[in-house]
């Protein structure tokens, strides 16, 4: 198959990932060619924005691994009705029952100021100003197409990053003062212990996160607001989860969340 780079191509992918995702319903193939490239992969993420109704609240960040042209992070909008806060109790998260479905724990930062639009390359500590808050939360990454997660990030990419909810959860006061990196994270489902890890392993964690995106929405073209969610990236790993789950993450064996998962 030839690659996809014509508009017609790029629009019909689009348009397919947007109308599976609103009526709720499974893609059991690709709709299209695979997106060749990272370019090629936005390209259909931006028509399917173009296409998609419904505010942005944020945007999340995945590890690309191994590295794709030296690029090791890429990123999917979070829509705002798709964002709830762990205070409201004991949440049902939907998935896709017939797509793919898993829960991620992540450090959440909120931008306090927005980023300067034609600023695109930041430090630490520049990015470090723009954040306001950071909280503990849970991705839910889900997607109509089973096979979003084992065909590449280009893959990943072109459908929204493969995000599809988040759950905001305690603040963490001290946020400036305390290495996030060093924190111990865990993940369980059903009561059993499925990943442990720290932030440290993640490339250069949270707010190394926050840089890449600063800096790689500038290159898009796309503004940031002040009260937009980042999600940093899965500290203990994707794991896949069903209907019928119960999720629950600890962070620095102080804070917990979790959620269970129900069919969209």
């Amino acid at each position: 198959m030839m690659p996809q780079t014509d508009s017609a191509s790029v629009q019909d992918t689009a348009r397919a990932f947007v109308e599976a995702r609103r009526d709720g319903r499974a893609l059991p193939d690709y709709p299209g060619t695979i997106p060749p490239d990272l370019a090629t992969a936005y390209r259909v993420q931006d028509a399917a924005l173009d296409l998609a109704s419904g505010a942005v609240a944020g945007w999340k960040v995945g590890r690309i691994n191994p590295p794709v042209d030296g690029i090791d992070r890429l990123s999917g909008p979070i829509f705002a009705d798709t964002v709830f806060d762990a205070t409201d109790g004991t949440l049902e998260m939907p998935i896709f029952a017939d797509g793919f479905g898993a829960a991620e724990a992540e450090f959440l930062i909120r931008i306090g100021t927005a980023p300067e639009p034609a600023k695109t390359s930041y430090t630490m500590d520049e990015a470090r100003a723009l954040i306001d808050a950071v909280h503990i939360g849970i991705e839910i990454a889900s997607s109509p197409f089973p096979g979003i997660n084992t065909h590449g990030p280009t893959v990943t990419i072109s459908d929204f990053g493969n995000n599809y909810g988040l759950i905001v959860g305690e603040n963490i006061a001290d946020w400036r003062s305390t290495d996030l990196n060093a924190w111990p994270i865990t993940l369980d489902i059903n009561g059993t212990r499925i990943g442990a890890a720290t932030a440290a392993t993640m490339l250069d964690g949270p707010i190394g996160a926050a840089r890449f995106l600063f800096e790689h929405m500038a290159a898009r073209g796309i503004a940031l607001h002040p009260g937009q969610w980042i999600s940093t990236g899965a500290v203990t790993g994707v794991h896949p989860v069903a209907v019928g789950d119960t999720v629950a993450a600890t962070f620095d064996g102080r804070y917990t969340i979790g959620c269970t998962i129900k069919a969209r």
